[in-house]
């Protein structure tokens, strides 16, 4: 019986991230859990790629957008299950046992707790935040994973072709299917300390409001770029 899971990480020159994210993965081979692994590459110009074929990856070259990578990722999988990831998130040890458990039980997706990879109180007000935002509203973010069975992923019409909110969009397609895993994804906040934890929180905030509101990805991404 061949594993169920494949992986799909997007990257644009994630060399300093990437290490990490895929030494967390062997767990999963190990396991049995992961069949393959899919890095949709969007013209990084550092060693993202060759790290990636390194480890023995597919890797597929695309257009920089990030639902557009995502898409190419799912659809040339071939996997029972999608595993998407981005490249600064690392899945604690323990999280293929989380996996296998979620795939017994459950014809859902999942999503994993949200940690940053840093300590201090911000931090844990914006790990809390999503957390709760998670639980609540159903929306978790793509730093927090998506594992989704691919029939479940096929019917509801897959990540968008989007270059911000795609993981929102795809959140809401998946309303009342998906479910927290008893795991955690430790992503990276280097976003957040350069832009400070209040001023980013309230940008990423305000970027739902608009999406919400009607505003075009096009749109917002030059806004959020800005």
């Amino acid at each position: 019986m061949r594993a169920p899971v494949s992986v799909i990480i997007p990257t644009l020159n994630a060399e300093g991230a990437l290490a990490a994210c895929l030494a967390a993965l062997f767990e999963g081979l190990r396991s049995g859990v992961i069949r393959e692994l899919i890095v949709v590459d969007g013209g990084s110009d550092d060693g993202a790629v060759a790290m990636a074929e390194e480890a023995g990856a597919v890797v597929l070259r695309t257009a920089p957008s990030r639902g557009g990578q995502l898409r190419a990722g799912g659809a040339a999988a071939s996997g029972e299950w999608l595993l998407f990831l981005h490249a600064d998130t690392c899945l604690e040890p323990g999280w293929s046992e989380a996996v296998m458990d979620h795939m017994a039980s459950s014809l859902g997706a999942g999503y994993f707790r949200l940690r940053f990879d840093t300590g201090g109180v911000a931090a844990r007000i914006v790990a809390g935040w999503a957390n709760l935002r998670s639980r609540l509203f159903g929306l978790p973010y793509g730093d927090q994973g998506l594992l989704v069975p691919r029939a479940l992923y096929e019917q509801s019409g897959g990540f968008a072709d989007m270059p911000l909110m795609e993981d929102v969009a795809m959140a809401r397609a998946l309303r009342g299917q998906m479910r927290g895993l008893d795991a955690i994804a430790v992503t990276s906040a280097e976003k957040y300390r350069e832009a400070g934890w209040i001023r980013r929180g309230v940008r990423n905030l305000w970027t739902l409001a608009r999406y919400f509101a009607g505003v075009s990805p096009k749109t917002l991404v030059e806004s959020y770029r800005r």
